[in-house]
């Protein structure tokens, strides 16, 4: 095998492992609960690439029947904070938990009547820690880029905690085929979805 793709399958494992390593604990299931039971859509928010996550979050739980749409914490600050209302609730996903714009925005959120946020992070400090109902802990990340900055076992934490909420809270809400597919109406899992529903009615 190449040095390259050596490498390569290191970095691989090195990610794997990481998800491998989530500490999921009694919180994660208080985070089903209360995305459950949430009146409102839900707001997802991260900078960066934990943004690039949330981002995929919210679209993965539309499809899965909750609504929810991704708030930037840069945007936030002006004016896009105004999406909040009472009801809604928080996912927020930053593995430091330090990053100001995303502290700024969850303090300002209880007064739109916020009642639950969720924090996905990793750093034992994280400052959003304080601010959140649930805290869904990521476990400790070393990242295995050659300088241990670049975020990608940290992101796919992000990734693989995001698709078990999403999928446990699909199942929780007994979602059917047919649902899916009227969310989910394109495509190759638009016409997988519909299939059955089709043949039925010929």
């Amino acid at each position: 095998m190449s040095a390259i793709l050596s490498r390569a399958k290191e970095i691989i494992e090195a990610e794997a492992q990481a998800i491998k390593n989530i500490p999921l604990d009694h919180n994660f299931e208080k985070a089903v609960d209360i995305l459950y039971n949430c009146k409102g859509k839900v707001i997802t928010t991260g900078m960066g690439k934990a943004g690039n996550m949330a981002v995929k979050l919210a679209g993965t739980l539309c499809s899965t029947g909750t609504p929810a749409t991704y708030l930037h914490p840069g945007e936030a600050a002006h004016g896009d904070l105004g999406i909040l209302s009472c009801g809604d609730c928080i996912i927020a996903l930053s593995t430091s938990g330090k990053t100001r714009e995303i502290i700024e925005m969850l303090e300002l959120a209880h007064h739109f009547g916020i009642g639950h946020i969720i924090g996905i992070t990793s750093h034992p400090d994280s400052a959003i820690r304080e601010l959140c109902s649930v805290v869904i802990n990521m476990g400790e990340i070393k990242e295995p880029c050659c300088l241990g900055l670049t975020p990608t076992s940290s992101t796919q934490v992000m990734m693989a905690i995001g698709d078990s909420l999403t999928l446990v809270l699909m199942e929780k809400k007994g979602i059917t085929r047919e649902q899916y597919g009227l969310r989910h109406h394109g495509g190759y899992l638009g016409q997988m979805a519909r299939g059955p529903l089709e043949a039925m009615q010929k």
